[in-house]
């Protein structure tokens, strides 16, 4: 197909859809993104009058190429697709502005993940957010999350020897601080059943002589989790990076049916009651990084990754925004845009978002863009962000949200936590009326 807008023609629906994002090192890096800005215009102009059938008629990844293709077409719903079939993308962004909230939730079986993508990169940042804010998506495990007014925390106990004194030392402080509503997930450092068994036996323990509402995940590759859960590992949640290509995702050591084996041995074997048995992560630029892009621009491609994720209705998706560098998100500017995207994307399609608000060390962003992406996203209504001990993963290497981050903005936007840890806080002494108490931070208190 050709498309023409402001004099210029686009060969293919994959080069309008690249060049009208806004600027990514990890588009420059592919080679598919727009030359400057007028061709970046012409393109979001040429894209606005795209019929969103057009995406089913002529998918960017052939579904005879790409598994994933093949399970978005068939997961289709005919009557939400009927609905919107003519509409064009530009048409797409007034009705998810203009339309009120059960209005625009009724569309989601109707998308694919590109039209979510399409729509997305026509977007303000502010666009990005009322859309995100009217779109919330709630999940429930022992805590519910997702909620109005609530803004949840995975704390993340990172230990970089997989230290057991280490892990929990950590992870009560975390409560001390009210967080941790979200999940206690840990990634290890060494990818075997034993340290899986060990690491999950630990907090699992922690959990139930606190009896702390939240959920229990160790963040192993998942056929490592699957042999610990054969082995009695007591884990609520199975965990998986996930990626926007068939080729990506096999980089990952995984496919669509291993992830349906998974999600069966989840549902016999798992602590957790309920349909949500998964936490996923993804982010920007790892298709690129595996060299597994099939020539699509890294937004997206992370739009798919929420496709994947809605397939096996999880409990937690996060977008680690920051986390692979540079070569993909090169400043603040462009993590802030992502992660406005990512999070807008996944609520589009469904998916009960989180992200990671961070950045590596080698990229042009401080701790005060963190805050500001931070400030942004839970004014969205993102479900959940990071709580790491004063911000500095000790074992990955990075920047992200701390334990106080997370208590200043609840203040800053009146947020509060899941209700059910809402209410374990409380009868601890730890918060009272939304807010943390004096007694919060001291971890001595749940000993």
């Amino acid at each position: 197909m050709g498309l023409r807008a402001h004099g210029r023609t686009f060969a293919t629906l994959a080069e309008v859809m690249a060049k009208a994002n806004e600027p990514k090192s990890g588009d420059e890096l592919a080679g598919v993104a727009a030359a400057d800005g007028a061709e970046r215009v012409a393109a979001k102009a040429a894209l606005a009058e795209t019929r969103l059938g057009t995406f089913v008629e002529e998918p960017l990844l052939p579904p005879e190429q790409d598994e994933l293709t093949r399970a978005f077409l068939d997961a289709l719903e005919p009557a939400a697709y009927a609905t919107l079939a003519g509409w064009t993308v530009g048409e797409l962004r007034e009705r998810l502005l203009a339309d009120p909230p059960d209005v625009v939730a009724a569309l989601r079986p109707g998308l694919l993940p590109e039209m979510a993508a399409a729509v997305a990169k026509l977007m303000s940042n502010l666009d990005l957010m009322l859309a995100a804010r009217k779109l919330p998506v709630v999940a429930a495990g022992r805590t519910t999350l997702g909620g109005p007014g609530r803004l949840a925390t995975r704390v993340q106990p990172n230990h970089p020897r997989d230290g057991v004194d280490g892990v929990l030392a950590s992870t009560l402080e975390g409560l001390a601080f009210g967080c941790g509503d979200a999940v206690l997930g840990i990634n290890p450092v060494d990818d075997r059943v034993e340290v899986v068994q060990r690491l999950a036996d630990a907090l699992q323990g922690l959990r139930e002589r606190l009896q702390v509402p939240t959920q229990v995940s160790v963040l192993a590759h998942v056929s490592t989790q699957l042999h610990a859960l054969e082995a009695g590992a007591p884990l609520d949640l199975l965990f998986q990076s996930v990626a926007g290509t068939a080729a990506a995702n096999r980089a990952f050591g995984v496919d669509l049916r291993i992830l349906d084996e998974a999600d069966a041995a989840i549902r016999e074997r798992g602590r957790l009651d309920g349909p949500a048995r998964w936490y996923f992560e993804t982010g920007q630029g790892s298709e690129l990084s595996s060299a597994a892009h099939a020539g699509l621009d890294q937004v997206t491609l992370e739009a798919r990754c929420y496709g994947v994720a809605r397939r096996y209705r999880p409990l937690l998706v996060n977008s680690v925004v920051g986390f692979i560098g540079p070569e993909y998100l090169w400043d603040a500017r462009q993590v802030i845009r992502a992660g406005l995207e990512d999070h807008f994307m996944g609520k589009l399609l469904g998916v009960p978002m989180g992200v990671d608000v961070c950045y590596t060390n080698h990229m042009a962003a401080d701790q005060n863009d963190l805050e500001n992406l931070a400030v942004l996203l839970a004014a969205a209504g993102c479900n959940y962000v990071m709580a790491v001990p004063m911000g500095d993963d000790c074992m990955l290497s990075y920047q992200t949200s701390s334990f106080h981050d997370a208590a200043a903005l609840r203040e800053l936007l009146d947020r509060r936590p899941a209700p059910e840890f809402e209410a374990w806080l409380e009868a601890r002494g730890l918060m009272a009326n939304g807010r943390l108490t004096e007694r919060a931070g001291d971890a001595r208190v749940l000993a």
